[in-house]
């Protein structure tokens, strides 16, 4: 079996021949014979590509994908996986904080039949309270209004089947989360359990920022049900201010004010706009249901993923 290694890379000149050397190359030896390295570099601004130039010179294993200016991890991810040519890809940062040491047990996993093999952090053990107060809020908001199931502290550091890679590249989506996209295929999964080691240099290229951008694509790209949240509000607001009005003329104007309540013209108006806001909502959320259909048809994602190493007599 060939297995390749894609590994994105921005920035890492500090590092990157440590990784290779030190800890990469031991981790993929230990997993295969057969294997091909893939660094992509993301349009670095330091002498990455220059190292792993010079690295690849020394070693026909490894490849290097120079990107012409900075696409962001993402799109840097998906250009290694289209350069794979092995039986099974794994995916790392060029960190340090995927521990390559652990390759083996990804192909282990993928030996016993699993098709994509998800690397699980064990502790936030480097992350302050915002990222991680943030990383377990996104992932109950997005498990609670997207119809996947995403494991909390999931990474990128993932193995993909032949197959798998396959139907990945059939994506065609410029906004995207890898793992997200990869989980949205299904197929048989398994999943490891690590502990994340301190980088080996530098700081982490991803800022808070990017991490909003990165969490707000994966709503728009794989939930839908944003698009009708403010078409629920107007409904209740709508159903609230219209028993509230029926109570109000029932009480006031027709039973001649037995509660005593004494309903000012102000609040009778504020219950009037209150129901007019909701029909507004509610018109948004209509124009929301034709928007979903059109989101669904601009991603061009097949209807269905056929997994052709469990189906029989087929072409």
């Amino acid at each position: 079996m060939k297995l390749s290694v894609v590994i994105p890379a921005y920035n890492e000149a500090e590092g990157i021949e440590t990784f290779h050397q030190d800890l990469l190359l031991p981790g993929v030896k230990n997993a295969t014979k057969n294997y091909e390295i893939i660094y992509i570099n993301d349009g670095s601004k330091d002498k990455t590509l220059e190292l792993l130039t010079r690295i690849a010179k020394k070693d026909s294993n490894v490849k290097v994908v120079n990107l012409s200016r900075n696409f962001g991890k993402e799109i840097a991810t998906t250009a290694g996986i289209f350069q794979a040519s092995g039986d099974a890809t794994i995916i790392l940062d060029a960190d340090g904080q995927h521990p390559p040491a652990i390759i083996d047990q990804f192909t282990a996993k993928w030996k016993k039949g699993a098709q994509v093999v998800i690397g699980v952090r064990n502790k936030q053990q480097h992350e302050g309270f915002i990222k991680e107060f943030g990383s377990k809020l996104f992932y109950k908001a997005f498990n609670g209004t997207s119809g996947e199931a995403m494991v909390p502290r999931s990474t990128d550091f993932r193995l993909i089947s032949k197959e798998v890679r396959e139907e990945f590249l059939k994506f065609a989506e410029r906004n995207r989360i890898t793992r997200g996209l990869i989980d949205w295929l299904g197929f048989k999964r398994e999943y490891i359990i690590f502990d994340s080691p301190e980088r080996l240099a530098g700081e982490a290229s991803y800022k808070t920022s990017q991490l909003i951008k990165l969490a707000t694509n994966s709503f728009v790209s794989l939930s839908l049900k944003p698009l009708f949240l403010f078409g629920w509000i107007g409904a209740t607001i709508t159903t609230i201010s219209l028993i509230i009005g029926v109570f109000v003329a029932l009480e006031q104007f027709i039973l001649g004010d037995p509660l005593q309540l004494n309903f000012t013209g102000s609040a009778l108006l504020g219950i009037f706009i209150s129901f007019l806001v909701g029909i507004v909502l509610m018109s948004q959320g209509m124009i929301a249901v034709y928007l979903s259909h059109v989101h669904s048809q601009s991603q061009g994602r097949p209807l269905f993923v056929i997994d052709k190493s469990t189906s029989s007599n087929i072409q």
